[in-house]
């Protein structure tokens, strides 16, 4: 499979191994692409799906009856509930909406929100809680754990850092300016470090212009709005984040969604907006938009960029590119996808990107064209309503910029970037040699490994925090009701011992039980 992507017995390869080895996202067109790009995505057998749902099912009774016992008074009910006083009333809070929070949520709510107590780097601290009522109050028994590897964080390339040397000039300036500014970015909330930030996103992009915001998930969601609205048309990945469904929500567009990284589905779509615009009116759309992502934060997919490039050029489309998980984490230089395929960042209309992960901070930009960002300026509703950037954080990400950029006389940003690929191709790599079902790119620094059933996501967390193991395990309805999860997130901080500790642990083999009872391995 490390053939080049044009070359026939690559295709043959592709197209004969696509549904069974899972290898679905061949690439269909070897001109566009400068370099190999295989995604898995591994289907399970039939009878994993049958026995998840079957899972679900059992839950689902017990939930019933137990909800029969509290409405009896057999059970102590610790959820909301209606006053009598208003019992008449419309109910605030739906019972069976709120079905699968109380009865299946509860029961492994312990792995979720666990608080830590030092720097999110590649080990973390911990502090202990346990539960005396099955997961709906916590309290802290007062012990810390120490040294957990931290497999759950963004931390892609280990900005997130105490070390004194590191975070002097971020010292300096908050000692300078303090910690908050108190007024919006169209009053008084413009610094000096916001306009040096913001000169030097561009720079590192390659864009003519770029705007930075306080709130990573805000960039997405109050930008979009002014950028489209009623009479344009946006076209969406099917797994795009929740900051991008919310801002095509509140744009007021008309929202069509196409099948992931499936350029057929989105060609589709364009001929037809092309063809029959608007419903009833049939006028043609003021605007088409494309919205995607760089790296899909629950499928470690990348975005087919060199094909959707083409694909809006050809129909005259404007594309809006979210980085929040693929800026510093992919490209030679962590320049993201744009630099991964060798792309021209003139070809994107909207990069969006967030400084939450690699850059180890807060908050996100928008970037291209000067006349988009003077245009944000004045019709953003994050610019004219929430408050700017703080100071300090704005240093963090200039520090974490230059370093990716050479400007602090050294190449360590560029040897972590390196590093980072080399972590996340080892630890894929371990992985598939141990027969689990991975699914995504092979470039891609988040690797979810799927469980399937929904008792495993508990037992796997558990476990593997008693091995001082820290991961994310997502399920239902993050995720399709049959792929729950867990989400490693790869950083260029783990060292080998640490991943091959990871991938060794007792409590992986164990809990997925891929070996004894093979409902995991891959086939």
């Amino acid at each position: 499979l490390s053939l080049h992507p044009s070359s026939p017995f690559f295709l043959s390869t592709i197209r004969s191994m696509g549904k069974k080895a899972g290898i679905i996202n061949g690439v269909s067109n070897g001109t566009l692409y400068k370099k190999t790009f295989i995604e898995h995505f591994e289907q399970a057998p039939m009878y994993v799906a049958v026995l998840t749902f079957l899972g679900f099912g059992v839950g689902t009774v017990f939930g019933y009856l137990r909800d029969f016992m509290r409405a009896w008074g057999l059970e102590k009910r610790h959820i909301a509930a209606e006053r009598e006083q208003q019992k008449d009333f419309v109910p605030l809070y739906q019972d069976f909406e709120n079905f699968y929070t109380r009865n299946l949520y509860m029961r492994i709510r312990d792995n979720w929100n666990r608080p830590i107590c030092s720097v999110p780097g590649p080990q973390f601290d911990l502090m202990e809680r346990v539960t005396d009522d099955y997961n709906w109050t916590f309290r802290f028994t007062g012990r810390i754990i120490k040294n957990v590897i931290n497999m759950g964080s963004y931390n892609y390339l280990g900005f997130a850092e105490t070390d004194v040397n590191a975070l002097k000039t971020v010292t300096i300036e908050l000692q300078k300016y303090g910690t908050g500014i108190c007024s919006t970015r169209q009053e008084m909330g413009t610094l000096d470090k916001h306009v040096e930030l913001e000169k030097l996103v561009a720079k590192f992009l390659g864009v003519e212009d770029a705007m930075v915001f306080g709130m990573g998930f805000a960039t997405n969601s109050m930008n979009i709005p002014a950028l489209v609205g009623k009479g344009c048309l946006i076209l969406s990945d099917e797994l795009n984040h929740t900051s991008l469904v919310l801002g095509a929500r509140l744009s007021g567009a008309t929202i069509r969604i196409f099948k992931h990284n499936n350029m057929q589905s989105l060609e589709k779509l364009l001929r037809d907006a092309i063809i029959y615009g608007q419903p009833r009116s049939h006028r043609a759309w003021r605007k088409i938009i494309i919205l995607v992502e760089g790296i899909y934060s629950m499928e470690g997919s990348i975005v087919r960029l060199p094909e959707i490039v083409s694909l809006k050029k050809k129909y005259k489309a404007y594309l809006y590119l979210d980085e929040a998980h693929s800026i510093g984490a992919v490209g030679a230089s962590g320049r993201g996808v744009v630099e991964y395929f060798g792309m021209n960042p003139d070809d994107v209309d909207v990069l969006m990107g967030t400084f939450t992960k690699s850059f180890g901070a807060a908050g996100g930009y928008i970037a291209g064209k000067k006349d988009l960002v003077d245009f944000l300026r004045t019709h953003s509703h994050s610019a004219v309503y929430a408050t700017s950037m703080c100071p300090a954080v704005a240093e963090q990400i200039i520090r974490a910029m230059k370093c990716l950029m050479g400007q602090d006389g050294t190449t360590q940003g560029l040897q972590r970037v390196r590093q980072l690929g080399k972590n996340t191709r080892y630890f894929r790599r371990r992985l598939h040699e141990m027969g689990f079902i991975i699914y995504g790119n092979d470039d891609s620094p988040v690797v979810p490994l799927l469980l399937y059933m929904p008792g495993k996501i508990g037992a796997f967390a558990r476990r593997m925090l008693e091995k001082n193991i820290g991961v994310v395990v997502v399920g239902f309805p993050a995720t399709p009701i049959t792929e729950s999860r867990a989400r490693f997130c790869v950083s260029a901080a783990h060292t080998r011992e640490m991943l091959d500790t990871v991938s060794t642990a007792d409590g992986l083999a164990l809990t997925v039980n891929f070996r004894l009872f093979p409902l995991f391995a891959r086939v």
